[in-house]
Protein backbone atom coordinates (compact mmCIF):
# COMPACT_ATOMS: atom_id res chain seq x y z
CA UNK A 1 0.00 0.00 0.00
CA UNK A 2 1.06 3.50 -0.14
CA UNK A 3 0.07 6.90 0.42
CA UNK A 4 -1.96 9.85 -1.47
CA UNK A 5 -3.19 12.89 -0.80
CA UNK A 6 -6.23 14.80 -2.77
CA UNK A 7 -6.14 18.60 -3.14
CA UNK A 8 -8.20 21.02 -5.12
CA UNK A 9 -5.50 23.42 -6.86
CA UNK A 10 -6.42 26.94 -7.89
CA UNK A 11 -9.32 27.64 -5.53
CA UNK A 12 -9.38 28.31 -2.02
CA UNK A 13 -12.69 26.80 -2.30
CA UNK A 14 -13.14 22.67 -1.65
CA UNK A 15 -14.89 21.07 -4.79
CA UNK A 16 -13.61 23.98 -7.07
CA UNK A 17 -10.57 24.34 -8.94
CA UNK A 18 -8.85 21.54 -10.39
CA UNK A 19 -8.39 18.17 -8.72
CA UNK A 20 -5.20 16.40 -7.80
CA UNK A 21 -3.79 13.68 -6.83
CA UNK A 22 -0.21 13.55 -5.16
CA UNK A 23 1.21 10.26 -4.44
CA UNK A 24 4.56 10.71 -1.45
CA UNK A 25 6.94 8.02 -1.01
CA UNK A 26 7.23 7.41 -5.24
CA UNK A 27 10.85 6.19 -5.49
CA UNK A 28 9.75 2.09 -6.12
CA UNK A 29 7.44 2.53 -8.38
CA UNK A 30 8.03 1.87 -12.37
CA UNK A 31 6.87 4.30 -14.80
CA UNK A 32 4.19 1.54 -15.59
CA UNK A 33 2.84 0.98 -12.36
CA UNK A 34 2.56 5.25 -11.95
CA UNK A 35 0.77 5.04 -15.37
CA UNK A 36 -1.70 2.34 -13.75
CA UNK A 37 -2.08 4.59 -10.60
CA UNK A 38 -3.18 7.76 -13.20
CA UNK A 39 -5.33 5.56 -14.79
CA UNK A 40 -7.22 4.61 -11.68
CA UNK A 41 -7.59 8.34 -10.45
CA UNK A 42 -8.86 9.40 -13.79
CA UNK A 43 -7.84 12.88 -12.84
CA UNK A 44 -6.11 15.56 -15.21
CA UNK A 45 -3.32 14.81 -13.78
CA UNK A 46 -1.64 12.73 -10.96
CA UNK A 47 2.15 13.98 -9.38
CA UNK A 48 4.38 11.41 -7.74
CA UNK A 49 7.24 12.44 -5.59
CA UNK A 50 10.60 11.17 -5.05
CA UNK A 51 13.73 11.76 -3.23
CA UNK A 52 15.65 14.76 -5.34
CA UNK A 53 18.52 13.77 -7.50
CA UNK A 54 20.36 16.66 -6.20
CA UNK A 55 19.82 16.91 -2.34
CA UNK A 56 19.86 20.47 -2.26
CA UNK A 57 16.40 20.68 -3.81
CA UNK A 58 13.26 19.07 -2.36
CA UNK A 59 12.26 16.33 -4.63
CA UNK A 60 12.12 14.89 -7.81
CA UNK A 61 8.38 14.50 -9.46
CA UNK A 62 6.83 12.36 -12.01
CA UNK A 63 3.74 14.07 -13.92
CA UNK A 64 1.08 11.68 -15.52
CA UNK A 65 -2.14 12.40 -17.65
CA UNK A 66 -4.72 9.47 -17.61
CA UNK A 67 -3.05 7.93 -21.00
CA UNK A 68 0.48 8.85 -20.56
CA UNK A 69 3.66 11.22 -18.80
CA UNK A 70 4.17 14.93 -19.13
CA UNK A 71 7.56 16.84 -18.92
CA UNK A 72 5.75 19.90 -16.64
CA UNK A 73 1.96 21.01 -15.79
CA UNK A 74 1.24 23.92 -13.51
CA UNK A 75 -1.64 22.20 -11.06
CA UNK A 76 0.34 19.60 -10.15
CA UNK A 77 3.58 21.49 -9.59
CA UNK A 78 1.48 24.26 -7.52
CA UNK A 79 -0.26 21.34 -5.18
CA UNK A 80 2.53 19.59 -4.46
CA UNK A 81 4.35 22.78 -3.40
CA UNK A 82 1.58 23.43 -1.30
CA UNK A 83 1.27 20.18 -0.14
CA UNK A 84 5.30 19.89 1.09
CA UNK A 85 5.77 23.02 2.43
CA UNK A 86 2.43 22.83 4.93
CA UNK A 87 3.77 19.26 6.11
CA UNK A 88 7.64 21.11 6.80
CA UNK A 89 6.24 24.39 8.52
CA UNK A 90 3.28 25.26 11.03
CA UNK A 91 1.05 28.42 11.68
CA UNK A 92 2.58 31.14 8.57
CA UNK A 93 5.51 30.68 7.05
CA UNK A 94 7.73 31.92 3.62
CA UNK A 95 9.10 28.90 2.07
CA UNK A 96 10.87 28.07 -1.31
CA UNK A 97 10.25 24.56 -2.90
CA UNK A 98 12.12 23.28 -5.93
CA UNK A 99 11.11 20.77 -7.66
CA UNK A 100 13.16 18.33 -10.61
CA UNK A 101 10.52 17.61 -13.35
CA UNK A 102 11.31 16.42 -16.32
CA UNK A 103 11.29 19.81 -17.69
CA UNK A 104 13.58 20.91 -15.61
CA UNK A 105 13.92 22.58 -12.11
CA UNK A 106 10.85 24.79 -11.11
CA UNK A 107 11.64 26.75 -8.11
CA UNK A 108 7.97 27.18 -6.07
CA UNK A 109 7.59 30.17 -3.79
CA UNK A 110 5.02 29.47 -1.33
CA UNK A 111 3.98 31.85 1.87
CA UNK A 112 1.05 31.34 4.21
CA UNK A 113 -0.10 34.17 5.85
CA UNK A 114 -3.08 34.53 7.84
CA UNK A 115 -4.61 31.12 7.43
CA UNK A 116 -4.62 31.35 2.93
CA UNK A 117 -1.62 29.93 1.15
CA UNK A 118 -0.35 30.82 -1.96
CA UNK A 119 2.75 29.68 -4.55
CA UNK A 120 4.06 30.48 -7.31
CA UNK A 121 5.97 28.84 -9.67
CA UNK A 122 8.72 30.25 -12.02
CA UNK A 123 8.15 28.22 -15.33
CA UNK A 124 11.20 25.29 -16.22
CA UNK A 125 11.24 26.88 -20.23
CA UNK A 126 10.39 30.06 -21.29
CA UNK A 127 7.77 29.46 -23.79
CA UNK A 128 8.32 29.76 -28.03
CA UNK A 129 6.14 29.65 -30.81
CA UNK A 130 6.46 25.68 -32.09
CA UNK A 131 5.33 25.12 -35.89
CA UNK A 132 3.23 26.41 -37.92
CA UNK A 133 0.48 28.60 -37.60
CA UNK A 134 -3.22 26.97 -37.04
CA UNK A 135 -5.33 27.37 -39.82
CA UNK A 136 -8.38 29.42 -38.63
CA UNK A 137 -10.94 27.87 -40.75
CA UNK A 138 -9.94 24.32 -39.29
CA UNK A 139 -9.78 25.44 -36.01
CA UNK A 140 -13.13 27.10 -35.77
CA UNK A 141 -14.59 23.70 -37.77
CA UNK A 142 -13.03 21.79 -34.77
CA UNK A 143 -14.38 23.49 -31.86
CA UNK A 144 -17.86 23.70 -33.56
CA UNK A 145 -17.73 27.67 -34.05
CA UNK A 146 -18.06 30.50 -37.01
CA UNK A 147 -14.65 31.64 -38.59
CA UNK A 148 -15.85 34.83 -36.87
CA UNK A 149 -15.83 33.57 -33.52
CA UNK A 150 -12.57 33.98 -33.24
CA UNK A 151 -9.85 36.71 -32.49
CA UNK A 152 -8.81 39.82 -32.60
CA UNK A 153 -5.26 36.94 -32.12
CA UNK A 154 -4.52 35.24 -34.41
CA UNK A 155 -4.70 31.89 -33.49
CA UNK A 156 -0.88 29.86 -32.40
CA UNK A 157 0.99 27.09 -31.45
CA UNK A 158 3.33 27.27 -28.67
CA UNK A 159 5.90 25.10 -26.18
CA UNK A 160 7.34 25.42 -22.83
CA UNK A 161 7.64 22.03 -22.23
CA UNK A 162 4.43 20.84 -23.20
CA UNK A 163 2.93 21.94 -26.78
CA UNK A 164 -0.67 23.90 -26.90
CA UNK A 165 -2.71 25.07 -29.24
CA UNK A 166 -4.22 28.67 -29.08
CA UNK A 167 -7.91 29.34 -29.97
CA UNK A 168 -8.36 33.39 -29.58
CA UNK A 169 -12.67 33.54 -29.01
CA UNK A 170 -13.93 37.20 -29.71
CA UNK A 171 -17.01 36.70 -26.58
CA UNK A 172 -17.72 34.51 -23.69
CA UNK A 173 -20.73 33.60 -25.52
CA UNK A 174 -18.69 31.73 -28.17
CA UNK A 175 -16.41 30.93 -25.26
CA UNK A 176 -19.47 29.08 -24.10
CA UNK A 177 -20.63 27.31 -27.16
CA UNK A 178 -17.27 25.51 -27.98
CA UNK A 179 -16.79 22.18 -27.92
CA UNK A 180 -14.31 19.37 -30.40
CA UNK A 181 -15.99 17.95 -32.81
CA UNK A 182 -15.23 15.12 -34.85
CA UNK A 183 -13.63 14.64 -37.94
CA UNK A 184 -12.21 17.96 -37.33
CA UNK A 185 -11.00 17.74 -34.02
CA UNK A 186 -8.25 14.96 -35.00
CA UNK A 187 -7.47 16.93 -38.35
CA UNK A 188 -6.31 19.68 -35.77
CA UNK A 189 -4.41 17.77 -33.76
CA UNK A 190 -2.64 16.03 -36.41
CA UNK A 191 -1.64 19.05 -38.29
CA UNK A 192 0.46 20.63 -35.23
CA UNK A 193 1.23 16.90 -33.34
CA UNK A 194 -0.30 17.85 -30.20
CA UNK A 195 -3.68 16.76 -28.25
CA UNK A 196 -4.88 19.97 -26.69
CA UNK A 197 -6.31 23.16 -27.73
CA UNK A 198 -6.55 26.19 -25.10
CA UNK A 199 -9.36 29.01 -26.05
CA UNK A 200 -9.47 32.12 -24.24
CA UNK A 201 -11.51 35.18 -24.30
CA UNK A 202 -11.49 38.56 -22.68
CA UNK A 203 -13.07 38.47 -19.29
CA UNK A 204 -15.48 40.19 -17.38
CA UNK A 205 -14.37 40.40 -14.22
CA UNK A 206 -10.62 39.19 -15.27
CA UNK A 207 -8.29 39.74 -17.88
CA UNK A 208 -9.16 36.12 -19.33
CA UNK A 209 -11.65 33.77 -19.25
CA UNK A 210 -10.66 30.25 -20.78
CA UNK A 211 -11.10 26.57 -21.55
CA UNK A 212 -8.57 23.80 -22.35
CA UNK A 213 -10.02 20.39 -24.31
CA UNK A 214 -7.64 17.72 -24.60
CA UNK A 215 -10.09 14.62 -25.03
CA UNK A 216 -7.73 12.52 -26.89
CA UNK A 217 -5.19 12.80 -23.69
CA UNK A 218 -8.33 11.77 -21.44
CA UNK A 219 -9.30 15.06 -20.75
CA UNK A 220 -12.52 16.02 -21.79
CA UNK A 221 -12.11 19.74 -20.40
CA UNK A 222 -9.62 20.94 -18.19
CA UNK A 223 -10.54 22.92 -14.96
CA UNK A 224 -7.47 24.86 -14.69
CA UNK A 225 -4.37 24.72 -16.52
CA UNK A 226 -0.86 25.81 -15.57
CA UNK A 227 0.90 25.25 -18.26
CA UNK A 228 -0.93 26.12 -20.80
CA UNK A 229 -1.12 29.16 -19.36
CA UNK A 230 1.87 29.58 -18.52
CA UNK A 231 2.71 29.47 -22.19
CA UNK A 232 -0.02 32.04 -22.71
CA UNK A 233 2.52 34.37 -22.78
CA UNK A 234 4.36 33.53 -26.04
CA UNK A 235 0.49 34.00 -27.61
CA UNK A 236 -0.08 37.07 -26.28
CA UNK A 237 3.33 38.26 -27.18
CA UNK A 238 3.05 36.99 -30.66
CA UNK A 239 -0.07 39.05 -31.24
CA UNK A 240 1.46 42.37 -29.92
CA UNK A 241 -0.72 42.21 -26.03
CA UNK A 242 3.01 41.86 -24.23
CA UNK A 243 5.10 44.65 -23.56
CA UNK A 244 8.29 45.13 -22.30
CA UNK A 245 8.57 44.82 -18.30
CA UNK A 246 6.46 43.14 -15.94
CA UNK A 247 2.65 42.11 -17.05
CA UNK A 248 0.18 40.36 -14.29
CA UNK A 249 -2.60 39.59 -15.61
CA UNK A 250 -5.34 37.31 -13.73
CA UNK A 251 -7.08 34.54 -15.56
CA UNK A 252 -10.46 32.46 -14.41
CA UNK A 253 -11.05 28.79 -16.14
CA UNK A 254 -13.12 25.84 -15.67
CA UNK A 255 -16.57 28.07 -14.86
CA UNK A 256 -18.48 26.70 -17.75
CA UNK A 257 -17.78 23.32 -16.16
CA UNK A 258 -18.82 24.26 -12.69
CA UNK A 259 -15.41 24.00 -10.96
CA UNK A 260 -14.04 27.90 -11.09
CA UNK A 261 -10.27 28.54 -10.94
CA UNK A 262 -8.47 31.82 -10.33
CA UNK A 263 -5.01 31.93 -11.96
CA UNK A 264 -2.61 34.57 -11.78
CA UNK A 265 0.28 34.68 -14.77
CA UNK A 266 2.74 37.16 -14.52
CA UNK A 267 5.18 37.67 -17.66
CA UNK A 268 8.28 39.65 -18.01
CA UNK A 269 9.97 41.04 -21.14
CA UNK A 270 12.66 42.66 -22.43
CA UNK A 271 13.91 43.75 -26.05
CA UNK A 272 10.50 42.36 -27.15
CA UNK A 273 11.19 38.81 -26.27
CA UNK A 274 9.83 36.99 -23.22
CA UNK A 275 12.54 36.50 -20.28
CA UNK A 276 10.41 34.84 -17.26
CA UNK A 277 6.85 33.75 -16.97
CA UNK A 278 5.10 32.65 -13.34
CA UNK A 279 1.87 31.11 -12.33
CA UNK A 280 0.53 31.53 -8.50
CA UNK A 281 -2.54 29.68 -7.20
CA UNK A 282 -3.83 28.71 -3.94
CA UNK A 283 -5.04 25.00 -3.24
CA UNK A 284 -7.00 23.19 -0.79
CA UNK A 285 -6.95 19.58 0.71
CA UNK A 286 -10.01 17.11 0.27
CA UNK A 287 -8.50 13.84 0.94
CA UNK A 288 -5.99 11.13 1.84
CA UNK A 289 -5.80 7.12 1.99
CA UNK A 290 -3.81 4.49 0.93
CA UNK A 291 -3.53 2.69 -2.31
CA UNK A 292 -2.89 -0.62 -3.35
CA UNK A 293 -0.14 -1.16 -5.67
CA UNK A 294 -0.52 -2.38 -9.22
Amino acid sequence: MIRFHTLDVFTETPFAGNPLAVVPGADSLTAAQMQTIAREFNLSETIFVMAPRDAGNTARVRIFFPTAEIPFAGHPTIGCAILLAEEAHQGDFSATITLEEEAGLVPVAVTRQGGRTLAELTAPVVPFPAGAAPDPALMAAALDLAPEDLGPHSPGCHEGGPRFLYAPVRSLDALARARPVEPHWSRLMAAHGVDSAYLYAPGADCDYRARMFSPTAGIPEDPATGSATAILAAQLLANGAIADGTTVLTLHQGVEMGRPSLLRLTIEAAGGALTRVRIAGSAVRIGEGRLRLP
